[in-house]
């Protein structure tokens, strides 16, 4: 693996995604909505938090399909690249840096000149800003190596879009009613420990919680929140929520690049 060949594909990968005109629209939607917020809301604190739901639900989103669809679409390319001297594992870096890294800072310039334009950045709001961000950026490495993990495992471009879409929905909606369940049912028992297990268990969750603990709003906090709260505290707690995000960027991507390497195009 030669850093000279990677940074070559991600070269050429994010002239090619940042042609796409769902990144331009991902960036647009962020700025409106960030103006809007900050319009309606007055102050950059508030305007983050009213984003934060938006943040965990939509990147995963945007990301895995985005990442899917491309994956399937960039096929001929790979076939390409690969009839010449460049080892798979390059190719693979290459591709992934090129689709995680312009859906990211399309994220963060539509979060982040908003903010700037009306003057919102103060010593309260830059933390803030910088956690969201982080947490998008997270969220955004963590569905592309799940995206291009289906994308590698699955040849049909249909069935790999039903399935991003399966696991979107699993993670940021049907997996929260598990967890409810769970609390519902043994209530009775001390199941903190399985509640501190089920939030590193969906990357989602893990975003949520480190905004949520870094906005300080116990509110909003809920019960795996305040398990990761109470037991882990303020600062090992949000250590530990982006450990975890790691970790669910590396496990994927690893199997990703084992698909890929297997896979006979």
């Amino acid at each position: 693996m030669t850093a000279t060949m990677i940074l070559k594909i991600v070269r050429y990968v994010l002239l090619d995604v940042m042609r796409n005109r769902w990144v331009l629209g991902y960036a647009v939607f962020f700025f409106a909505l960030t103006d809007v917020l900050l319009r309606l809301g007055g102050s950059g604190p508030r305007a983050l938090l009213s984003l934060l739901n938006v943040v965990v639900l939509l990147i995963p989103l945007v990301t895995i399909v985005f990442g899917t669809i491309y994956w399937h679409g960039a096929r001929e390319f790979n076939e390409l690249l690969l009839s010449q001297p460049v080892e798979r594992s390059t190719l693979f870096h290459g591709l992934f840096a090129g689709l995680v890294l312009p859906l990211s800072a399309a994220f963060m310039v539509g979060v982040s000149i908003p903010l700037a334009l009306h003057q919102a950045i103060d010593r309260e709001t830059a933390p803030l800003l910088g956690m969201m961000l982080v947490a998008g950026v997270a969220l955004t490495a963590v569905f592309g190596a799940l995206a291009v993990l289906i994308g590698g495992l699955v040849d049909d471009r249909l069935k790999g879009l039903g399935i991003a879409l399966g696991v979107w929905v699993l993670l940021t909606v049907a997996y929260d009613g598990l967890v409810l369940w769970v609390a519902m049912a043994y209530q009775d028992y001390p199941i903190e420990g399985a509640m501190l297990a089920l939030t590193f268990a969906n990357p989602v969750d893990l975003a949520r919680v480190l905004l949520i603990m870094r906005f300080d709003v116990s509110a909003l906090m809920g019960y795996t929140g305040a398990v990761v709260q109470r037991l882990l505290g303020g600062s090992l707690g949000a250590l530990a929520a982006a450990g975890g995000l790691m970790v669910w960027t590396i496990v994927p991507g690893l199997f990703a690049l084992r698909a890929f390497r297997r896979r006979d195009f």
